[in-house]
């Protein structure tokens, strides 16, 4: 029986390590799903702050450029009363008339209140005369042989352009100088020859 007595003590002690191991086991994996938990906790407040951050921007982006399209559109208003303005100055009838100076002072009243709510709003006119070109705020409509200029800059505004802060409204149309070209002299006076 004594063996039988050791081998029962030897199964009891086994059994004790066995649940000793099961409570390490389980203590491990109640301490890591603990972990976990915290790693989830930490992932998914990280994620409500980029949330609450792309929520700010957005509305900040609302308030800034909400009225991009009001703006944009706007502008037509701007580009006609400096048609109306150049064609009234240029029609021949319109010339002979005594109160065509009061008309066009009228004229431009109106244009300065607009170009004054427009900078109030921060629609700014971009400057384009006499200025690198840079594709970002022109687009080029004419290349202009001119020797006086350097090459690549703004001589002729053919549209102005606008900007609502930091963004583009509208790129400013221009022509933009180039240096002449010996080959393009050549062919002109061959021309002329024939």
């Amino acid at each position: 029986m004594s063996e039988n007595n050791e081998k029962n003590v030897d199964k009891t002690e086994e059994h004790k390590k066995e649940e000793t191991s099961k409570e390490n086991v389980e203590e491990l994996s109640v301490e890591e799903k603990l972990k976990q938990t915290e790693e989830k906790l930490l992932r998914s407040l990280a994620e409500i702050e980029n949330q609450r951050r792309r929520f700010e921007k957005e509305i900040k982006d609302a308030f800034e450029f909400g009225s991009f399209n009001f703006a944009k559109e706007s502008l037509a208003i701007l580009d006609n009363l400096e048609r109306a303005k150049h064609a009234i100055k240029n029609d021949e009838v319109l010339k002979t008339n005594k109160d065509l100076d009061k008309f066009l002072d009228n004229l431009s009243i109106i244009e300065k209140d607009l170009i004054t709510i427009f900078e109030k709003n921060k629609i700014l006119k971009i400057k384009a005369k006499d200025k690198k070109f840079d594709p970002n705020i022109h687009q080029a409509m004419a290349e202009i042989e001119d020797e006086s200029s350097e090459a690549g800059t703004v001589i002729q505004e053919i549209q102005p352009g606008y900007m609502l802060g930091d963004r583009l409204l509208r790129p400013a149309l221009v022509g933009i100088a180039k240096k002449k070209n010996p080959k393009n002299g050549e062919k002109m006076e061959k021309k002329k020859k024939n």
